[in-house]
C-alpha cells in the first residue's frame, strides 16, 4: 500500500472513529499533497510525498512557538496533536549518532577542513538524511564537526 492510499484508510477510519484533529489533518495533508502533483503536473514521487509533510510539520512547530508565546497553550497543544499525526507517516527518524556517523563520512568526501566548508558538507550530506532528520539539527552536527577544539 503506498503512502496515498494509507492517507485515504485513516481518513476514513478517523472518520468512523471520530477523531477530528485526524481528519481535519488528513484532509489538509490531502489537499496540500493534491496541489503539489497539480503543479508539478505529475503524481507525486513518495519523497516529494515526505517533502510536503515535513514542510506541514514545519508549519506546526512555528505556530507553536506563537501560540506559547501568546499564552495559547490550547492551540498549542491541537498544533502538538497535529504534529503526532502527521510524523507517523514520516520515515524513522535518525539518532544524532547515525546523523554524525553520516555527517563524518560527507566531511571526509567534500575534504573540508574548516567551518568554511560547510556547505560543501552539506550538499553531500542532506540528500542522504532527507526527510529523516531536520536540517537545523543536521548544520549544528556538521559546524561541530568543522570547528576544531580550542582547548
Amino acid at each position: 500500500m503506498n503512502l496515498e492510499e494509507r492517507f485515504q484508510e485513516d481518513l476514513q477510519s478517523a472518520m468512523k472513529s471520530g477523531d477530528r484533529a485526524a481528519v481535519d489533518v488528513l484532509r489538509l495533508l490531502r489537499t496540500r499533497l493534491k496541489e503539489a502533483s497539480v503543479a508539478k503536473m505529475d503524481d507525486l514521487s513518495e519523497d516529494e510525498i515526505y517533502k510536503t509533510i515535513g514542510t506541514e510539520i514545519k508549519k506546526r512547530r512555528e505556530a507553536i512557538e506563537l501560540f506559547e508565546k501568546g499564552g495559547r497553550s490550547d492551540l498549542a497543544a491541537r498544533e502538538h496533536r497535529e504534529i503526532e499525526i502527521l510524523e507517523g507517516y514520516m520515515p524513522p527518524r535518525l539518532s544524532e549518532d547515525e546523523i554524525r556517523t553520516l555527517a563524518a563520512e560527507a566531511v571526509r568526501e567534500s575534504g573540508a577542513e574548516s567551518p568554511r566548508d560547510l556547505g560543501k558538507v552539506m550538499k553531500i550530506l542532506m540528500p542522504r538524511v532527507a526527510n529523516r532528520a531536520e536540517g537545523s539539527k543536521v548544520r549544528a552536527i556538521v559546524k561541530q564537526l568543522l570547528t576544531p577544539d580550542k582547548t
